[in-house]
């Protein structure tokens, strides 16, 4: 019996995973709530939600339905349905929906706060009456159709016995508007239509914000994707060649990859030498020499000669797809923080609601009549809304980030910001980042001028990157290239031309192979020169490595260089440095820093940057940072100097600052407004008044920030 049971723990549990569409999802307690909750329910055993896509993978027993997944899902309080084709991108037409409903109310809004500016004025009788139906005409469609997500939400919460942030905004906005209409109805004094469409206006604008920066986490999965080449020649079993699309190449046929593409899948060499560039798998800016037997990734640049490849992976399959996932994976790590926003309203919108619901009762226990009752109800609601709160946020990162743009830095997400005030330790990759990514020819004004203008000549012939290396330096120092013959390129070899009858060329070094990583030798009939290339630092980098340090944060450089090509760099810097780093190698690095309660932010360019860019607490690029790498950072910083990494930190610690500021303002003013307005002391008109005026206290400290990055 023992070596049965022990048979039967050894046996692996037989699992199915499925694709659920949850557009509900918001925030980092949505997410929690539906990992949390979810293996709950018997035959579930793991549930994993993708907050950028919209979108919650259930690990489970093959015997549970789609219907009986969608169950447990709504009885979450969310609505789910089956994703068969996950590329039904759910969140971007969601994104699209919340887009229409804050246009909407952004239009109705200015048009009813021009009718109340009337009556405000003093409209009395029969005006103030047609002006608080104008605004019911406009309000009422305008509630109905851009509440919408909040009602939805809330409602399907409210179904399951349960609640969300959704369920008291559609509350205070639906009491809002019954009670404007009863007053304009009754032919009351006050209606209070503006109030409720604005604070739509600013829930939506939120809302919007949060689901575009999602959009663009997913951008950058599918940028990465991008890399790899549509299609390749394919090589038929009767010698024909064929175009096939890079989704219907299978392993063992056989690729025809030509000099200046791009490899379809990943492979091994069966014919041919080249180089490729592999820099988004390794980071390294020379080109791999590559032979027969050597393993190929899709999404290499072929650089010389032309190779044939048998495919051994496709599609899903390849090493970049894999970076991909790691990518989107990490990233979630992202969704489950937790903004000060968040935070905040998870306390501030109950609390608003309960004095609400307490007025009212307190009212109508000490004698006052339903009316009246809900008359202070609402005009505790007015003046309690959370507009000023609204803005503490979004004011201050709105101004912090104009003030690093104008530096050359683009922040794309505002709770970067937040996340970047955290941090404790930067990890750097070396080519591209700390190094200008760029190869610098030495040595060159050792030349004869005569020789300078040959190597014009020949670099001009060719598109290897040493070439054009030789070939902007050359040109920056106003060479002119001297007339050649029988100029021409061999791939995988280099240029070759005759120069006054005299035999020259620009070509692979015959020796000393490896004692340079990048170098190119120059002949001249009998003559050679080599010349050694080097990636030049960026100007700033030690300076700016200094500060960070100053900050209270501790350097470390990650690459997926050669140990010894780090070894002058993390000199200079004074930092350490691991090389031979692959990018699942650099995100397993992420995850040690954080495991020790390290706050990291990755600074990245590369392909194979991307997963512990999205991994990072924050993260950074250079603009001349591939378009993943740019799509999955935080922020991206323009020029050749470094300075603006720790400008940005510097701007994101006095933003968390003006926001908690902000905060203090906000709650301050209702400690004061409140108990007026709980007390009947306070009409509508006075609640809207001094909600406006703590709404520009809180924009005017905001402003504070024009300057943080000088």
């Amino acid at each position: 019996m023992a070596s049965q049971a022990l048979l039967v723990e050894e046996t692996p549990i037989e699992t199915k995973e499925s694709l659920f569409a949850v557009p509900g999802i918001h925030c980092a307690g949505c997410l929690s709530k539906i990992e949390n909750g979810l293996p709950l329910t018997p035959g579930i055993q793991s549930a994993r939600v993708n907050m950028g896509a919209k979108r919650v993978a259930i690990r489970h027993d093959p015997a549970l339905t789609p219907p009986e997944l969608k169950a447990a899902i709504i009885a979450l309080g969310f609505e789910a349905e089956p994703l068969a084709d996950p590329g039904i991108d759910v969140a971007a037409a969601e994104n699209r929906m919340l887009v229409r409903a804050l246009a909407v109310a952004g239009f109705a809004a200015m048009n009813i706060m021009l009718l109340s500016v009337s009556i405000w004025s003093g409209a009395e009788g029969p005006t103030r009456t047609m002006f608080h139906w104008l605004s019911a005409l406009i309000a009422l469609p305008t509630v109905a159709y851009a509440g919408q997500p909040f009602f939805r939400s809330a409602w399907a919460a409210l179904r399951q016995g349960r609640t969300n942030m959704d369920v008291p905004i559609s509350i205070g906005v639906l009491l809002t508007t019954g009670m404007s209409l009863f007053e304009t109805v009754t032919g009351g004094e006050h209606a209070w239509f503006d109030g409720a469409v604005m604070l739509l206006f600013f829930l939506l604008a939120g809302r919007c914000l949060d689901s575009m920066m999602r959009g663009r986490a997913r951008a950058g999965v599918a940028a990465l994707l991008k890399q790899t080449a549509p299609g390749a020649l394919v090589l038929d079993r009767d010698g024909c060649s064929r175009w096939t699309a890079a989704d219907a190449l299978r392993p063992g046929m056989t690729m025809l990859v030509a000099a200046g593409e791009r490899l379809a899948a990943d492979g091994r060499i069966v014919a041919g030498e080249s180089g490729l560039d592999i820099a988004f798998l390794t980071g390294e800016s020379a080109p791999v020499r590559v032979q027969p037997g050597d393993r190929v990734q899709a999404g290499a640049l072929n650089v010389d000669g032309p190779i044939t490849v048998e495919v051994t992976a496709a599609g899903a399959d390849t090493v970049i797809a894999d970076i991909a996932r790691l990518m989107e994976e990490a990233g979630q790590g992202k969704s489950r923080y937790v903004r000060l926003a968040d935070r905040a309203a998870r306390y501030y919108a109950p609390c608003v609601h309960l004095l609400a619901a307490l007025s009212f009762a307190g009212w109508m226990i000490a004698g006052a009549g339903v009316h009246q009752a809900l008359l202070i109800a609402v005009a505790v609601l007015l003046i309690t809304c959370p507009c000023a709160l609204g803005l503490a946020v979004p004011a201050a990162q709105i101004v912090a980030c104009g003030a690093l743009m104008r530096r050359g830095v683009l922040v794309k997400d505002g709770s970067a910001l937040e996340r970047l005030s955290e941090i404790s330790e930067a990890v750097f990759d070396k080519t591209g980042t700390l190094t200008l990514g760029r190869p610098v020819p030495q040595g060159l004004r050792r030349l004869w001028r005569e020789d300078r203008a040959i190597l014009l000549g020949l670099s001009r012939a060719s598109r290897h990157p040493l070439s054009v290396a030789l070939r902007q330096a050359l040109e920056a120092r106003g060479v002119t290239p001297a007339p050649l013959d029988a100029l021409r390129e061999l791939p995988g070899e280099g240029v070759f031309a005759d120069y006054q009858g005299e035999a020259v060329s620009l070509a692979r070094p015959r020796s000393l192979i490896n004692l340079f990583g990048l170098a190119s030798e120059y002949r001249r009939g009998e003559q050679a020169t080599l010349l050694a290339f080097t990636d030049a630092l960026r100007p700033d980098a030690v300076e700016t490595i200094d500060v960070l340090r100053g900050m209270g944060i501790k350097t470390l450089i990650a690459s997926g260089d050669r140990p010894d090509a780090l070894e002058e760099i993390a000199r200079m810097t004074g930092t350490t440095a691991i090389g031979h780093l692959r990018p699942a190698d650099k995100l397993a690095l992420i995850g040690r820093l954080k495991g020790k309660g390290e706050k990291v932010l990755m600074v990245g360019d590369g392909l194979n940057d991307g997963p512990a860019l999205a991994a990072g607490h924050a993260s950074m690029a250079p603009a001349s940072a591939s378009d993943a790498s740019q799509l999955t950072a935080d922020a991206v910083f323009l020029g050749d100097r470094l300075a603006p990494v720790a400008v940005t930190v510097h701007v994101a610690r006095r933003t968390v600052a003006v926001v908690k500021q902000n905060f203090a303002l906000a709650i301050g003013y209702n400690v004061l407004a409140v108990p007026l307005a709980i007390a009947g002391k306070v009409t509508p008109l006075v609640a809207a008044v001094a909600m406006s005026t703590s709404s520009l206290i809180v924009i005017a400290n905001a402003l504070r920030l024009k300057g943080a990055a000088k």
